[in-house]
Order: C-alpha cells, then sequence, then structure tokens
C-alpha cells in the first residue's frame, strides 16, 4: 500500500491489509518504531517492531495446519513477502510516471509504501494499479507452480510443502480480492478516486471515493464480524483493529476533501 495523505493522492490476520493504496509525501527520515531491514534499488526497507510481536502469536498460537512451526514461520514469511512485492510494485510504478519512491514500512496489517507520484490522475493511477498488478503476476506464477512435475504427488509424499503451496496461494488471491474492493483506502478505493478524477477532479474524486469508502467500512465490519456469537477471539480483533485503520484514513481524506472545497468555492453573492 502506498500511504497517501495529501490530496493528491495495502479476516485473518494472514490477509492482512497488505497494500491499502495511498501516498505521503517523500520520507526524510526512518518511520517511527521501526528498523531497517534492507535498501534496494534506492527504496529504503523498514520493520516496524510490532511486527515481530504480531509474528510471535501468529505463528505459534495459530491453529495447527502443518506438522512443525518451521512450515507456519515459512507461511507467514511468505505472506509478508508477497506484500514487499505488493509495495515494490507501488514503488517501481511511481518511478515510472516521474514521482519519486524511497521509503517501504512492513508492520503487523501489512506494507507502506511511501510514495509521491505527479498530482496527475493518470499517474496517480498507474502507481496504485501497480501493486495489485504484481499479485495478478504472483497469481499466474502459483497457479503454473501447481502444474510442475511432482507437485501433485506432493498431497501424499510431502503434506505440509503441498499445503503451503496451497495457502500462499490462497493468500495471494485474498489479498488481490481485498484490496481491490472499491473502499477507501483501498487500493481499490484509490483506483475509483483517480479514475473519478478525470470527470470532477482531484477534490470531488476524493471526496466522492473516501464517502462511498465509509459506508464501505461500515459493510466490511458487518460482513466479516459474527455479531450473534460476537466474542474477542483473534479474528474479532484483528477485524476491529483493520477496520478502525480503514475508517481513521478514510475519514480524515473525507475531511480534508470537504476543507479543500469549502476553501475553493466561490464567495457568496451580496
Amino acid at each position: 500500500m502506498p500511504f497517501n495523505v495529501s490530496p493528491g493522492s495495502g479476516a485473518d490476520v494472514a490477509l492482512v491489509i497488505a497494500s491499502t493504496a495511498a501516498k505521503s509525501p517523500r520520507m526524510s527520515s526512518k518511520p517511527d518504531g521501526s528498523f531497517r531491514l534492507f535498501r534496494f534499488a534506492g527504496i529504503d526497507v523498514y520493520l516496524h517492531w510490532l511486527w515481530i510481536l504480531i509474528a510471535y502469536f501468529q505463528i505459534v498460537e495459530r491453529p495447527r495446519a502443518y506438522s512443525s512451526l518451521a512450515w507456519n514461520t515459512a507461511e507467514y514469511l511468505a505472506l509478508f513477502g508477497i506484500v514487499l512485492l505488493h509495495e515494490f510494485g507501488h514503488a517501481f510504478g511511481t518511478r515510472q510516471v516521474g514521482g519519486t519512491a524511497d521509503t517501504i514500512l512492513l508492520w503487523p496489517f501489512g506494507g507502506v509504501a511511501y510514495v509521491k507520484p505527479p498530482p496527475r490522475p493518470g499517474a496517480e493511477l498507474w502507481s496504485i494499479a501497480a501493486g495489485p498488478l504484481v499479485n495478478v503476476v504472483i497469481f499466474f506464477l502459483l497457479a503454473a507452480a501447481h502444474f510442475l512435475p511432482g507437485v501433485a504427488e506432493l498431497a501424499q509424499t510431502n503434506r505440509d510443502a503441498y499445503f503451503l503451496l496451497r495457502n500462499v496461494t490462497y493468500i495471494n488471491v485474498g489479498l488481490l480480492i481485498f484490496n481491490l474492493l472499491p473502499v477507501f483506502p483501498l487500493d481499490g478505493g484509490q483506483i475509483l478516486r483517480s479514475l473519478l478524477w478525470f470527470a470532477v477532479g482531484p477534490v470531488r474524486s476524493l471526496l466522492y471515493a473516501s464517502g462511498l469508502g465509509l459506508i464501505g467500512i461500515v459493510a466490511i465490519v458487518w460482513y466479516f464480524i459474527d455479531w450473534r456469537s460476537l466474542s474477542l477471539d483473534q479474528s474479532t480483533i484483528f477485524t476491529a483493529l483493520i477496520a478502525a485503520y480503514l475508517f481513521s484514513n478514510c475519514w480524515a481524506a473525507f475531511r480534508q476533501a470537504r476543507a479543500l472545497m469549502q476553501i475553493s468555492a466561490p464567495p457568496p453573492v451580496r
């Protein structure tokens, strides 16, 4: 997810919001509460310390789908590998249209690419769409892997490896579908905003997309939380945290758009 705070602007945590596309100004220092993992193509990749804490609970406390924790760990790392590739998609897409991108942050709910594309709807659209397109490429690669010689026999010879390939495929598809929901600030919501920008301009498009996003977030909460047997299990807690994060960003964008519309409105005729 590129993280966006300006008017131009990655279920079970195994399906983290890997890429809620948004953008922010160029980073001049490392994100708070994080440390740098590595630098690639001029982009610094940081890891938030909370990622380690959440990773522990997701790996150790989740139901055992594999014969050992090593396979749980491999699945969790594969999830964030997909997230990282998605964020590099946003970053490289932004650079292709003449924007800047120099920082990626991995944190418990997925990833954030700090990018700044040029303030044009086409540039915004490509910088956002480039992330999900990475997931599409990964899908075809994983689908092809299922047809490699010997993979079908893994279900009998190495069930852990077979389940890992299957689960990572499901995770990638889940992330792609979730991110493309037309709910701001998810990638789908920001793609909708970019398309609206062509017709109604940058401010109104932000207002409309964030307004629809607020409705969409309510729908997500209603769908993913079982209200009949509400309990503070891991899935409910993470759904609530994700919804709160989305709502906070969407509400901020909605208020920003309203303020910008008031500033640009012509004075009343006296």
